[in-house]
């Protein structure tokens, strides 16, 4: 490195700031660099060859040809598609209403501070720290006619006279679904909320009381604006996650009854380890993502 000196013998004064600079941005690259790495290793990369898979006809055993854009074509040709796409709007959408509404119920419930108010805490936040899949089997064995306890429970309480049929029909097993997911999510959403009401200042509240407002009102003028941007985090993921769906209908009914319960992600399963066709299902998930990237983008400039 040159030096430029003076008469004086002294550096000029814009060159230390410049070296600082330097030496800051190389920093910042430095620490930026582990997370570029991991994120374009476990996503780039996979994201590039899944575009790629889209374009080509990728059997999964056999060497693949270049067909653009025959695998884009024929997803309208596929049985399950439309079906597919509806019923995993109509899950999305009564989900996302349902969780909502438990969640912020618990939140609001659990909000303020008072003795044993933790342990409710602990307790709604629990079946969050329960996998997935071993959420789905364990209302599988509950829910199972044939050897689950809640049809004799229900029959020993004299509110049904026979079985029913949780998942042995397309409304039921959708329903059976909701409530596994209900059970799974609303602590972790009512987390989220909660952290949300926390921060909103007491100092308002005690305004508003000083002020005459009722519950209600500062339920709908206080709470649930200052509220908004948890929310809009809260529905996000919960829309992302829902039209992301596979785990609770694979483990819990495994698509059925008569493929009432097929969701998008499902198809994708089925076209690239039941039919082999990994180019078609790499065409679906690239729908499917880019789908998913305009719905999040107009839901946050809309609740933002």
């Amino acid at each position: 490195m040159t030096l430029t000196i003076t008469r004086s013998g002294r550096r000029p004064a814009h060159t230390a700031p410049s070296a600082r600079w330097r030496s800051r941005k190389v920093q910042g690259w430095l620490y930026a660099a582990p997370t570029a790495v991991i994120v374009g290793v476990l996503f780039i990369a996979p994201l590039a060859l899944v575009v790629w898979m889209s374009l080509n006809r990728w059997p999964l055993l056999g060497q693949a040809t270049f067909n653009a854009p025959d695998n884009y074509r024929k997803i309208g040709e596929n049985p399950l598609f439309i079906d597919a796409v509806l019923f995993t709007l109509k899950y999305t959408a009564i989900t996302t209403v349902l969780l909502s509404a438990v969640a912020l119920g618990l939140a609001l419930l659990v909000q303020d501070r008072r003795p044993g108010i933790g342990f409710f805490r602990t307790a709604f936040f629990l079946p969050g720290a329960v996998g997935f899949a071993a959420a789905g089997l364990l209302f599988y064995g509950m829910l199972n006619n044939d050897f689950g306890p809640i049809d004799p429970l229900l029959q020993a309480l004299h509110v049904t006279s026979e079985p029913v049929k949780w998942i042995g029909t397309p409304n039921m097993a959708l329903f059976s679904t909701i409530a596994l997911v209900l059970w799974r999510f609303a602590g972790f959403n009512m987390l989220i909320l909660l952290t949300g009401l926390q921060a909103i200042p007491t100092e308002v509240y005690e305004a508003a009381r000083s002020d005459g407002a009722n519950r209600w009102q500062v339920f709908t003028k206080i709470t649930l604006p200052l509220l908004r941007p948890t929310l809009a985090l809260m529905l996000i993921l919960s829309v992302t996650g829902s039209l992301l769906a596979f785990d609770q209908f694979f483990v819990f009914t495994n698509g059925g009854p008569d493929n009432s319960t097929v969701s998008m992600v499902m198809v994708v399963y089925r076209d690239a380890f039941f039919r082999f066709d990994l180019g078609g299902a790499a065409a679906l998930s690239v729908v499917l993502l880019v789908a998913l990237v305009g719905l999040n983008t107009v839901m946050m400039r809309r609740l933002r």
